[in-house]
């Protein structure tokens, strides 16, 4: 058994794709168009995960886009997705530099968590050591549900 990819439906693809690529830095690695079924499927992987010398392609997030409106509930109950990062600080600091909500900060120089604009809950985990915690970080409040 090998893991494939996680499926989150999106509302809106473009404000989804701007918030995985441009600011979490996933890169997207494919994309259908169904229009007999009228939805897109966007593959995205983290940087990290590719490997080009493979002839499998490496863990992803699958956004499901239907383009019949619906309204999606449930962020919480999914649960969440789950990304490695170089630096806990570095990225948090460019995610609110984006406008991103650090839902849960740093304070551990650890673990943090974000939302996506569809609600799904992320969490962002320090690769290797924790760091030292560090301000603004250590004394910032929770905000909203995580």
């Amino acid at each position: 058994m090998r893991y494939i990819h996680t499926m989150v439906r999106v509302r809106d693809l473009e404000e989804s794709l701007d918030f995985y690529c441009n600011k979490l830095g996933l890169i997207e690695t494919n994309r259908t168009e169904h229009e007999a079924g009228r939805f897109t499927l966007v593959f995205l992987a983290a940087p990290k995960n590719l490997d080009t010398a493979k002839a499998t392609r490496c863990p992803e997030l699958e956004l499901t886009y239907n383009w019949d409106p619906e309204e999606y509930t449930g962020g919480r109950n999914f649960g969440h997705l789950a990304y490695y990062v170089d630096d806990i600080y570095a990225t948090c600091q460019a995610l609110m530099d984006g406008g991103v909500t650090i839902n849960r900060p740093p304070r551990d120089g650890r673990m943090a968590f974000v939302r996506s604009p569809d609600g799904i809950s992320i969490e962002l985990l320090q690769e290797g050591a924790a760091q030292a915690p560090a301000e603004p970080w250590a004394s910032m409040e929770n905000t909203g549900s995580w």
